[in-house]
């Protein structure tokens, strides 16, 4: 018997919704990225997993859990992990330098982002890692790397989605203000098909970033940008600005015009969305 929705995905009925290597390479179309997966049923963090094996495996490389007891966001800040997410890590190896590895996280934005509105969802993404669905976080983003000296090692890029999350199980300090895949659609997605879809479109796009360089990918991100066209509040290390975002630049950093006109160029900080600019 098979289930179906009025969405894109089917089910079949009864069959355990489980990310199994086996399960996942079935239907897989890709060639490099999960020719090997590495399958948890629980973890501390498929990032750290991934960082700890990535001197040792070829690129492509994914580890995935069904939940995490340590997830982590940007800013060490903790990532719920619940059965019924898609907790994932891709293993990279790009012959670039580390100052260019915040691209890999735009890269992996647009991946997610095209994935999810493969199933007719309007997501956008967020500056710099994160993605939404109607204004509310459905996915995070943690990109790491192994460097020496002027040569990047490895890149691991951690995802985060919540897929089959019911919305109870979340805090109530975040659940204004985050969503599930299983939420917005009506029903409970195959997160098998799902992670098919990812890591196709991350490969896709990584190969085609290797082969063409980053701006037709940062086009792409500028097209599903929640961020530009915001007020926003920017905090770094240093301090704390506000503007609007006009734009990113050819790296990816933000943009910003600030209050009294001046340009800002954040290459990395947090990014809090606090209204329509000009009141829109």
């Amino acid at each position: 018997m098979i289930e179906s929705s009025t969405k894109e995905g089917y089910m079949l009925a009864g069959s355990p919704d489980v990310l199994t290597p086996a399960e996942i390479k079935a239907g897989l179309k890709t060639s490099l990225i999960g020719k090997n997966i590495h399958y948890f049923k629980e973890t501390e963090s498929t990032n750290i997993v991934a960082r700890e094996m990535a001197g040792s495996v070829e690129e492509g490389a994914v580890v995935i859990a069904e939940a995490q007891t340590g997830g982590r966001g940007r800013l060490g800040r903790k990532w719920l992990s619940p059965e019924g997410g898609i907790w994932l890590s891709v293993v990279l190896k790009p012959r670039m330098q580390p100052l260019h590895a915040p691209r890999l996280t735009l890269l992996a934005g647009v991946a997610v982002a095209k994935t999810i509105r493969s199933y007719g969802l309007p997501a956008k993404i967020k500056w710099p890692n994160d993605v939404l669905i109607n204004g509310k976080k459905v996915c995070g983003i943690l990109t790491e790397i192994g460097a020496e000296l002027d040569a990047i090692q490895y890149v691991v890029v951690g995802m985060g989605i919540d897929a089959n999350v019911d919305m109870e199980t979340f805090p109530g300090d975040i659940r204004d203000s985050s969503t599930s895949l299983k939420n917005e659609l009506g029903n409970d997605i195959n997160r098998v098909e799902f992670v098919q879809r990812l890591l196709l479109e991350l490969e896709v796009l990584y190969l085609k970033f290797q082969k063409e360089g980053f701006s037709s990918i940062m086009e792409e991100w500028r097209i599903m940008s929640a961020t530009i066209g915001e007020w926003v509040k920017i905090t770094t290390q240093a301090r704390s600005m506000y503007g609007e975002a006009i734009g990113v630049d050819s790296e990816g950093a933000l943009i910003l015009e600030t209050s009294d006109g001046k340009l800002e160029k954040i290459v990395a900080g947090n990014c809090e969305h606090l209204r329509r600019a000009h009141g829109s």
